[in-house]
Parts: C-alpha cells; sequence; structure tokens
C-alpha cells in the first residue's frame, strides 16, 4: 500500500452506555476504493462521520489526508468530499446552479467553478443538461450529479455512505464506473455499501459488526481466509420445505436461502462433506422433494458475511 492517507488506530465512539464504534484499526490508501461494509446500525456511518471531523471520538486517534480528526477537524473537511443516500441537491435549482451552489460552499474561485463545472458535467454525462431542472432527474441521474457536486473542489477523498441505495441496477453499474475514474486519477474512495456485488468492486474491503472490524482485506483474500466450514448449495422443487428440513441436521451450521437455491454451512472441510451431502440428498428424498443439483461451492462474499456474523456472535455470547 502507498502512504495511508486514511489511518485509523483503535478508533472508539461511546454515546453514554451505548457502544456504537469498538476500537477499529484501520489504512486506506491513495487512489484506493475502499469498501466499509456491514448491517444497519453496525457502526459504518458512526466511524465514517469520526473519519470525516463531523463527529469526536471517544477513544483511539485517526488522521486524515495527514489532518488528526480530533484537533484539526476544520482541515480534515476541506481536504475530502462526502455524499450519502440522502445527498442534499434542490430539485428547484437546475444542474448548473447545483453545482455552482455546491462550489461556491467548498470556496471554489469562480475561475476554476467554470473550469471545473464543465469537467464535472463532462463526468457525470449531463454536458448539455445544465439548464434542466434537478427535479426532472430520475433518481439515478441526480446521485451521479450528486457525486460531481460532491468533488467539486477536487478533494483528496470522497467518502460515500450508501451512495446507491434504491438506485438501479444499471444506474448503480455507471456509477461505479465514475468511482473507478475518479480513482484512477488518484482520488481515494471510502464506500459503505450493503450491496455483495458492489463490494466485489473494491480494492480492500472491511467488514464492520457490532461496531467492531471482524475482517480487512481483498475479497479474494477475505474468501479464501475467513469462511468458516464448507458451503453446500443445493438446489430443488421445493426450496421452502427443503430449507425446514436441513435445518434439523446437525452437520449443518447455518442454512439459508440464496435467491432461490439453498445454502447450507457444514465445519466439514470440502474434502470431506461427501457424507453431508448424501444424507441431506437422502433426507429430501425421503420427504420426496426432487433434488435438482447439490455439490459444494466456494464461499461467496454473501456467505463470508453470514459466517463472520455468526461467529462474532458465538465469540460474543448472542448465539
Amino acid at each position: 500500500m502507498t502512504v495511508p492517507v486514511i489511518d485509523a488506530v483503535s478508533l472508539g465512539k461511546r454515546f453514554g452506555d451505548f457502544v456504537a464504534v469498538d476500537g477499529i484499526t484501520l489504512t486506506v490508501g491513495k487512489g484506493e476504493v475502499f469498501g466499509f461494509l456491514g448491517p444497519n446500525g453496525a457502526g459504518k456511518t458512526t466511524t465514517v462521520k469520526m473519519l470525516c471531523g463531523l463527529l469526536m471520538p471517544s477513544s483511539g486517534s485517526a488522521t486524515v489526508a495527514g489532518f488528526d480528526v480530533a484537533r484539526r477537524p476544520d482541515d480534515v473537511k476541506s481536504s475530502i468530499g462526502y455524499m450519502s443516500q440522502k445527498f442534499s441537491l434542490y430539485n428547484d435549482l437546475t444542474v448548473s446552479e447545483n453545482i455552482d451552489f455546491f462550489g461556491n460552499i467548498y470556496g471554489v474561485d469562480d475561475s476554476t467553478l467554470r473550469a471545473r463545472k464543465r469537467e464535472i458535467l463532462g463526468l457525470v454525462g449531463l454536458e448539455g443538461r445544465g439548464r434542466a431542472m434537478t427535479s426532472s432527474l430520475s433518481v439515478g441521474w441526480k446521485q451521479r450529479l450528486a457525486l460531481g457536486c460532491s468533488v467539486i473542489h477536487g478533494p483528496r477523498i470522497l467518502f460515500l455512505d450508501e451512495p446507491t441505495a434504491g438506485v438501479d441496477p444499471d444506474s448503480r453499474r455507471m456509477f461505479w464506473d465514475l468511482i473507478y475514474i475518479l480513482a484512477q486519477g488518484g482520488m481515494t474512495m471510502f464506500v459503505t455499501t450493503h450491496y455483495m456485488d458492489e463490494a466485489e468492486n473494491c480494492k480492500r474491503l472491511g467488514f464492520v459488526y457490532n461496531g467492531r472490524l471482524v475482517a480487512e482485506g481483498t475479497p479474494l483474500e477475505i474468501k479464501r481466509t475467513r469462511m468458516h466450514g464448507t458451503i453446500v448449495e443445493i438446489d430443488t422443487d421445493s426450496p421452502s420445505e427443503a430449507l425446514g428440513l436441513i435445518k434439523t441436521l446437525e452437520t449443518m451450521e447455518e442454512v439459508s436461502f440464496f435467491g432461490r437455491l439453498i445454502h447450507a454451512v457444514t465445519p466439514s472441510p470440502a474434502g470431506e462433506a461427501g457424507p453431508v451431502i448424501k444424507a441431506v440428498s437422502g433426507l429430501l428424498a425421503k420427504s420426496g422433494i426432487a433434488v435438482r443439483r447439490i455439490d459444494t461451492i466456494p464461499p461467496s462474499l454473501e456467505d463470508i458475511f453470514i459466517s463472520l456474523i455468526r461467529q462474532e456472535d458465538t465469540n460474543h455470547g448472542k448465539a
């Protein structure tokens, strides 16, 4: 990794007796696309707010763009961009007026703003539409405009907090194309998301749960090292009934739907899962459920996430 532009050490935040963030340590390098994953309430947004200088840490430390978030929050804010699912564009302004408004907020001088506006309109695909009312744009196009407004001042780091929630799949793919264009230009992208397909697009990932960072690494590293057990994938003509039956097997630690398929986790190594597969097949056949396919498969990030949550709950007495 290059010299980190985000460096957090044992970062924590308490609200009274509630621990929202519990000693998170992570680093992110220049131009890196870092994905920060976790369920609602895991501590993602609280962590981002501390890294943005918007919330004072209760413990630990962090530097962003070389500035201490506790001692120099204003310098942090001037070095970053921030965009969230609820990024506030003004619907009663035109596309061009929104860009001007946020450029003025960030203190961009007039000549620089004119040049940056042309760049932004080209980047987000809205060239020639500067006079269009923002209210006339689809959700996907509004998010692209919001992204442009958040980088109008040329920040070193962009924090994106659930930026594509509620956006259709095609618009999400286009949005991620923009993320990579900005990263290739040297801008660091720190993205929180709950979409596992988006997580695959990140160079590195951090999984957070109950305020703790429970895994970190590239998607491939996490798949190779953090799965506990082996995934058995089952395709049947009666998935709901099959799920209930498979859950009765003591050889299974976790059984859940994966689309219309079933993913069952056995502690057996992949090479020794034959007896487990035979037991599942026999159980379903006895109940008259046809099995189209059953086999072990490599874990997906979603499988890893479920496994990590199960391990954390077990380790902390919640299972």
